[in-house]
């Protein structure tokens, strides 16, 4: 069998050895072009991070500065750490080392390395100084974190107490802080709704802005009412809540030394506590009921349960319907009742010496405050005399008609005439602060007891401050006959005060009282312009939030 000799193998052809040839050189070409894109891009990297900003790099006091995580305050330990406060900053603590936490209120970078920080604690603040030093700890990153800062976050400072070469204008202590540490507790957002610093402008800052052709942001009532919560930061603001702070405890100190017991009656009642139509109603487990307008008649049920002498701070409740500078629909009321062995000026006398202390304690214990409020809203000082004044009704009428306002004789007095016989005492007697007695009976509450010698008045009187009303009081009527009597020809269903008036007919003493409404207590001594500004959360007829 023959058989035929294998193929050779193919050999390449010349074209396609000259493509591989080709490919080789094209491919070495790409390789060399890669690596001169690769090494350019190696120095062009290298410059990169050469050339990028100091904070990129390792920051050996980062443990110095930096916003602390929501779970390190959750009360997770007790370091055992002490804080101070910033009021206590003085001259005394300089040298010290301190820990303090406040609000962040102005924030000024000064260079890269140089910062100004303002921390705000209720009515105080202090200036905190950063300045990058390797041997305070402080770098430019924690200045930049510094400045980075929202205004009004709360932040924590850790210094030492420092005395400035010139007086500080912008802070209310006279130390600085130099900033070892800073750590921001929780962040405000970047834009706050309104601005602390325009809230709290004087009215002659706008007059002189104006003069010089500036406009400046004016923060109106109710947009201050809106945001609250930031309005109630402003120095003013702080010294108003804290007089009114002094005024309920100086009430409660004053009578409890003269014997007088604290109580607490319901604001749930089954009837008007008051008369009229200014009640709150609401059904209470099907059936009818309103929010007390008064703690009146617990008051007097008090006095029949045998205490002698009781007082009450509490909410009041008034549907009014009027939006005036003096009225809201929810107050809190400074109430005392007590028993009266011969006359209702025994209660008269209790109101004159509870008010003189007032004052005097107002005086003598909070300047910081009234210098406060005063530099944004200005008043003049309340002028009262040792003894307060006390004048009849009919003397009051009298003053009026003199100077030309004619009130009708067994009527109120209104808004306007009050203020005026305000100022015509003042003028006449050196006073603000005055009683005015013997009010007409139709114009008083059905409890209120009848002259002896003119069924036509009352044993009633009215306190004003500053020619405005803040205290009503009177004898109440203790027999139970004359007191359903008088409920009934004031309107009000006697069955739905039965109970108040059958406790009087268990043996009541002859006894008085008054109420004064804590708010109105504060405006008019401080001459604010608006009771708005003296309650925290104002309820009027239009607003019921925040």
């Amino acid at each position: 069998m023959s058989s035929e000799p294998a193929p050779a193998p193919a050999s390449a052809s010349t074209e396609e050895l000259e493509a591989d040839l080709s490919a080789a050189t094209i491919s070495k070409k790409q390789l060399k072009k890669d690596a001169r894109k690769a090494e350019k891009a190696g120095k062009a990297s290298q410059r990169q991070q050469q050339q990028q900003p100091q904070a990129e790099e390792a920051d050996p006091f980062a443990a110095n500065y930096g916003d602390v995580p929501v779970e390190e305050i959750q009360s997770k330990a007790i370091s055992g750490r002490s804080w101070t406060d910033i009021g206590d900053l003085d001259e005394a603590a300089a040298g010290r080392s301190v820990l303090i936490r406040g609000s962040a209120q102005t924030l000024r970078p000064v260079s890269k390395k140089m910062a100004f920080v303002v921390l705000r604690q209720s009515m105080s603040t202090v200036q905190c100084v950063l300045v990058a030093s390797a041997d305070a700890g402080v770098s430019t990153q924690m200045v930049r974190f510094a400045t980075s800062l929202s205004k009004e976050s709360i932040v924590d400072v850790e210094g030492v107490v420092t005395l400035p070469k010139e007086p500080l204008k912008a802070t209310t202590q006279q130390v600085e802080i130099q900033v070892r540490k800073v750590y921001c507790i929780n962040r405000a957002i970047p834009t706050l709704p309104i601005n602390l610093e325009d809230a709290a402008r004087s009215e002659a800052e706008f007059e002189k802005a104006e003069q010089n052709g500036e406009k400046l942001v004016r923060v109106l009532q109710d947009t201050r009412l809106n945001y609250r919560a930031i309005d109630l930061r402003t120095p003013a603001n702080q010294a108003i809540f804290r007089i009114q702070c002094h005024v309920e405890n100086k009430f409660r100190e004053f009578l409890f030394l003269e014997n007088f017991i604290g109580i607490h009656s319901p604001k749930l009642i089954g009837g008007s506590s008051e008369g009229g139509a200014s009640v709150f109603k609401l059904e209470y487990n099907g059936q009818p009921a309103c929010l007390a307008q008064s703690p009146q008649l617990y008051k007097q049920m008090s006095i029949c349960g045998g205490f002698g002498r009781v007082f009450e701070v509490g909410p009041v409740f008034r549907a009014e319907k009027s939006n005036t500078h003096r009225h809201l629909c929810e107050f809190i009321g400074l109430d005392a009742e007590m028993e009266i062995k011969e006359h209702y000026f025994e209660v008269c006398d209790i109101i004159d010496g509870l008010f003189v202390a007032i004052f005097k304690h107002l005086n003598e214990n909070c300047q910081k405050e009234l210098e406060t409020i005063n530099r944004q809203y200005p008043f003049e000082p309340l002028k009262y005399l040792e003894k307060t004044l006390k004048l009849t009704y009919e003397e009051g009428i009298k003053m009026l008609k003199e100077a030309g306002t004619e009130i009708e004789p067994m009527g109120d007095l209104n808004t306007e005439a009050e203020k005026k016989l305000g100022r015509l005492v003042k003028e006449k007697y050196g006073t603000e602060f005055f009683i005015l007695y013997r009010y007409p009976l139709a114009v008083r509450p059905f409890y209120t007891m009848p002259c002896y010698d003119d069924p036509a008045y009352s044993n009633s009187f009215d306190v004003f401050i500053r020619g405005e009303e803040i205290i009503s009081g009177a004898q109440r009527i203790h027999t139970p006959e004359l007191l359903r009597k008088r409920a009934i020809e004031c309107g009000i269903d006697a069955s739905t005060i039965a109970s108040y008036i059958e406790s009087f007919s268990y043996g009541a003493p002859p006894h008085g009282g008054f109420g004064v409404g804590l708010e109105r207590v504060v405006m008019l001594f401080c001459a604010l312009n608006n009771i708005r500004k003296t309650s925290l959360f104002p309820r009027d007829p239009q607003r019921l939030a925040p």
